[in-house]
């Protein structure tokens, strides 16, 4: 007997539904097609001629759900995708770890796929000389059987689609037409399923006893998803977090992410950061500004003079520090980075220097894609106050990108000389 042909207006609003509830999938970003053909494939599966009937069972059957979901969401990926964004990661890691008496890097992949990326991330770790202790990641994802693969971590000709794949040779041995990762790399990431939805995983993740992550990868899943589950899951990625951690996202994503956010390194990376007061732990003022100081009167008989259009901002006059770092953050924010760097400049006139005011301009020079002004500013940071360890891992970081490996360790060994006096009793 022939089936009947599954008809778009019996199961795809539905599905699209149920979906949008489980994992807040926006049907627009892979069609009413891929979405009808995942449920004909849970009908076959069934043996049922109805699709309100092989919803229903999804709806009621906990099993049944995540098959359909397999069938609808096929994760891909591939070793070091994007190179150079695994290269500013361990650059970053690698800066931090070497500070003393910092607690091991952690670092969280979410969704993880077939294990690609966080295998990646090991391996780069490794190759940048931290040893195992010094690190740990975790490693989730929603699908059971993208966690199964990561877990044997078998991969075909298609995980490895870059150019140098030397990395292969180094830590994969050959079974068949297969590549088996060595066990040295599969022991250092803890896989676990998990929907970055459910409240439970933030709050398992972050536990008593658990830290924030320093490094969170979350990339090409907010373009999938509803407006409202995008909200969800920014406000998860807020928590998950560190104070001066890093958010990797997909390269469409870095705009979707709203708050206290700003490009963290060149915009190629797609890596964000908090503004200054979050990564500080700085709470943003609140009072209202006071009143710009009253101008004295001409003198009698004199004609006042022409007030010329001023570029600065009017918002930096009689300003406080705190108030124009918060006002420039948020204008950062909104990627308006050349109003940002005038009221900073504003304010540096009319008050004077500060090393918080320049640490925020060399952080805006650098997500305007402009890395000597930034490193001039990050300079001025440090006549103002030598021990400014952010600066002095800001420049680490310049350092290191642009291949000066000297450099960069002597400005990461002073800013742990740095943390080390902030941290003595």
């Amino acid at each position: 007997m022939t089936r009947p042909a599954l008809r778009h207006s019996e199961s795809v609003p539905a599905a699209e539904q149920l979906l949008a509830g489980w994992i807040g999938l926006d049907p627009d970003t892979i069609g009413p097609a891929a979405i009808a053909r995942a449920v004909r494939a849970r009908m076959e599966a069934l043996g049922l001629d109805n699709p309100a009937a092989a919803l229903e069972r999804a709806a009621s059957d906990p099993t049944e759900r995540e098959l359909l979901i397999e069938a609808v969401v096929v994760g891909e990926s591939w070793f070091f995708r994007d190179p150079q964004v695994f290269a500013f990661v361990c650059r970053f890691a690698a800066l931090r770890a070497a500070i003393p008496g910092r607690a091991p890097i952690r670092i969280l992949c979410v969704p993880c796929a077939g294990g690609e990326e966080p295998y990646s991330m090991a391996m780069g770790l490794l190759e940048a000389g931290l040893g195992p202790e010094r690190f740990s990641i975790d490693a989730v994802d929603i699908s059971a059987a993208a966690i199964d693969r990561a877990r044997r971590a078998r991969y075909s000709a298609n995980a490895f689609r870059n150019a140098d794949l030397t990395f292969r040779d180094r830590w994969f041995r050959r079974e068949g037409a297969a590549a088996v990762l060595d066990e040295s790399v599969r022991g250092l990431v803890r896989f676990a399923r998990a929907n970055i939805l459910d409240e439970a995983f933030v709050t398992e993740a972050l536990a008593p006893g658990h830290l924030s992550y320093d490094v969170v990868f979350c990339r090409n899943l907010l373009i999938y998803l509803t407006p409202e589950a995008r909200g969800r899951v920014t406000t998860a990625l807020d928590r998950l977090v560190a104070a001066d951690g890093l958010l990797v996202l997909g390269a469409a994503e870095p705009p979707i992410i709203k708050g206290d956010w700003i490009p963290a390194g060149d915009t190629s990376v797609f890596a964000l950061r908090r503004g200054v007061h979050a990564a500080r732990g700085v709470e943003p003022p609140r009072r209202t500004p006071p009143a710009a100081p009253p101008r004295p009167a001409p003198p009698r008989g004199s004609r006042p003079a022409a007030t010329p259009p001023s570029a600065e901002p009017p918002a930096a006059r009689g300003r406080t520090l705190e108030e124009v770092l918060c006002e420039a953050g948020s204008l950062a924010n909104a990627r308006r980075f050349g109003a940002a760097l005038a009221l900073c400049e504003a304010h540096a006139r009319e008050a004077g220097p500060a090393p918080e005011l320049f640490f925020l301009m060399g952080i805006l020079h650098q997500s305007a894609g402009d890395p000597d002004r930034a490193e001039a500013c990050f300079h001025k940071t440090l006549y103002l106050d030598a021990g400014h360890d952010e600066a002095l891992l800001a420049l680490a970081l310049l350092a290191a990108h642009r291949g000066d490996a000297s450099m960069a360790e002597k400005y990461r060994q002073s800013a742990a000389r740095a943390l080390a006096r902030k941290a003595a009793p």
